[in-house]
């Protein structure tokens, strides 16, 4: 919603497009979402984004830019075991696996992140089990300045590979940081080579953002 909002406020037009288990995914997809769920909901959808990842890999190679929340993020990567010692298959597009541990890493967040040229703070809401390391291949979306972030050990959160990015970060993310809301949407335009986003007046946004930060 406020991917496409942002974009509606610029005068430009943004289609959602849901894909659901079986259902038909669309090959000029500029941009790929997949968010968070259960241990259950992961295993359920493990084996669907395994088959996709050639729809979706193909995607990222012509430009499009996929961003994964939690559950998604962690689906993104090779491995995530959950609590019972069960492991599902990842999607391998990032570089990351990912193990349950107790306890949960529960709180506010705030990062100073680098995305595609541009340095922001993020600022959000964590709540997993999962303990997320990075491979070589991946590089952290940001360092922790406040919560625990990717593991609780190594200051990390996130990850970027490329195009695709993975956060553990909600709150909701994308409206109250708008700075990576439109960092993701010049990535996923610059494929068709649109011009640079409009400035919007960002007041209330930075105010969430603000309230965000601040807030324990």
């Amino acid at each position: 919603l406020a991917l496409k909002r942002r974009l509606e406020w610029r005068g430009l037009d943004g289609r959602v497009v849901s894909v659901s288990r079986g259902g038909g995914f669309p090959s000029d997809a500029d941009m790929v979402f997949i968010g968070g769920g259960s241990d259950r909901v992961q295993r359920a959808l493990s084996g669907e984004l395994e088959r996709r990842k050639e729809e979706i890999s193909d995607a990222i190679g012509g430009g499009a830019v996929v961003l994964g929340v939690c559950g998604g993020f962690q689906l993104l990567g090779h491995s995530y075991t959950d609590a019972t010692g069960t492991t599902v298959a990842g999607m391998g597009l990032l570089d990351i696996t990912t193990i349950v541990e107790a306890p949960r890493l529960v709180g506010r967040v705030v990062i100073d992140a680098q995305f595609a040229g541009h340095d922001m703070k993020v600022a959000g809401f964590e709540n997993h089990g999962g303990r997320t390391s990075l491979g070589p291949g991946a590089a952290p979306l940001g360092k922790v300045v406040r919560g625990f972030g990717n593991n609780g050990a190594d200051g990390t959160e996130g990850a970027v590979q490329g195009n695709v990015v993975g956060t553990y970060l909600h709150g909701p993310l994308l409206p109250s940081n708008p700075a990576l809301c439109d960092a993701l949407l010049r990535v996923a335009f610059s494929r068709t080579g649109a011009r640079e986003l409009t400035p919007l007046d960002d007041r209330l946004e930075r105010a969430a953002h603000d309230a965000a930060e601040l807030r324990r």
